[in-house]
């Protein structure tokens, strides 16, 4: 059956998202996530001038080659917004498939490897006190791996603190819904490497200390180390026996990390920024990494990040997908069917969504024990209300950027 429609949806209910809908002649639908925070606008012009007409009267059952005529055909390949784009349209195709052939995604993966996927939150705090409170609410909401963010003494606001951040943002619920700040101009924050590493290793031991050794303990350093510092924190941390940290030093200096794996034990976990498995060949290659934290939504889709994650296996590397609130729950739901299918899964980053982003994407997922599981009907399920997407329209919003104490532009 061929594509008769292609349409390109922008809506914010609790932040900005980008969904591609595909309807073939016959009347089925497939959705794929597109967004890019704080650039939505760019792939959906990249969709919506580009790929959309080359989808019109193509072959809906033809995933692969249409995913390789978009990626070759092109001819300027990689980056966000590229690949965000052919995401999209590779898991609308997926969730047509699963829906022609009556069956859930990961059926068509080669079937579930496990019973569920074991997830983890987002616990913060300005200081311990805060921290241990976010910690017992993560438990109470059944997570059992947590990622610990803490805020450092003198500065005013740190990425990953939602409490410091909905101060600075005047006053938002919940950072953890959008950390893009909505208005015209990026919220500019500070940073001090040194204050961060002698803050670090002291909140993990209070952390241990208070909720033992058993709990598995995750932590985003968001590529603001360089390379010797981030060795010199994975090596401060080992006591503390991390399950893994997370983006210690900027992964496009992929050599970088040999110098980190030389000196600590610690697990890293990199790759939310990458988009090709290109970006990833040498740190598996090199058994520079543990985790490859690639999003479906940023990889080109089930069909390219299956591929980057079966060479991972040769390698004992695991999956760690990216999971924000910036990934829509469609984009959500594509991470929880491969996570469901492949053998190495690791762990799957999970940030619940707000009531209005619910409202506008119907989900059939389950969250029980601290385990996730698509769900059994037919496709990705997921399903779009558009008449409630267009209650909320497109609004500006960008991420934070960093400013060391000199002035200095960093990496935020």
């Amino acid at each position: 059956m061929t594509i008769d429609k292609a349409e390109v949806i922008l809506t914010s209910p609790d932040r900005n998202f980008v969904t591609l809908k595909i309807t073939t002649a016959d009347g089925l639908t497939g959705l794929g996530d597109a967004t890019l925070n704080g650039r939505e606008r760019a792939v959906v012009s990249y969709l919506a001038d580009h790929v959309v007409p080359l989808l019109l009267g193509r072959d809906e059952s033809r995933i692969e080659d249409t995913w390789q005529f978009l990626y070759r055909g092109a001819y300027w390949r990689r980056g966000p917004v590229t690949m965000a784009a052919i995401a999209a349209v590779d898991m609308a195709l997926w969730d047509i498939k699963g829906k022609r052939a009556g069956m859930p995604v990961y059926q068509l993966l080669g079937g579930a490897s496990r019973t569920g996927l074991l997830a983890y939150g987002h616990a913060s705090g300005k200081d311990l006190p805060e921290l241990f409170d976010s910690v017992r609410d993560h438990q109470e909401q059944g997570y059992r791996a947590i990622r610990i963010q803490t805020g450092v003494p003198g500065l005013k606001a740190v990425y990953g603190i939602a409490s410091q951040a909905s101060d600075a943002f005047g006053g938002e619920a919940r950072y953890d819904h959008e950390p893009a700040r909505r208005g015209s101009l990026p919220m500019e924050e500070d940073w001090d490497t040194r204050s961060y590493l002698r803050h670090l290793p002291g909140v993990f031991e209070a952390v241990r200390n208070e909720f033992g050794p058993e709990l598995p303990l995750l932590h985003d350093g968001h590529h603001r180390m360089t390379p010797i510092e981030a060795a010199k924190l994975g090596k401060a941390l080992e006591p503390y026996d991390l399950f893994w940290l997370e983006d210690c030093t900027p992964a496009e200096n992929q050599e970088a990390l040999r110098l980190v794996r030389r000196h600590t034990t610690t697990p890293l976990a990199i790759g939310e920024i990458l988009n090709t498995v290109w970006d990833f060949k040498d740190l598996i290659r090199e058994q520079l990494i543990d985790y490859v934290r690639g999003a479906v939504t940023h990889m080109g889709g089930i069909s390219a990040l299956k591929k980057t994650l079966d060479y991972a296996a040769m390698f004992q590397i695991k999956s760690g997908m990216h999971g924000p609130t910036d990934i829509s729950p469609v984009g959500m739901a594509a991470a929880m069917h491969l996570g469901l299918a492949i053998h190495n899964f690791g762990i799957q980053e999970y940030m619940r969504h707000g009531a209005k982003t619910d409202s506008v994407f119907r989900q059939s997922f389950t969250w029980e024990n601290g385990m996730l599981h698509p769900g059994d009907e037919p496709g990705l399920g997921v399903e779009l209300d558009v008449d409630e997407a267009g209650k909320y329209p497109y609004e500006q919003a960008y991420l934070p950027y960093n400013r060391l104490a000199d002035g200095t532009v960093h990496d935020w």
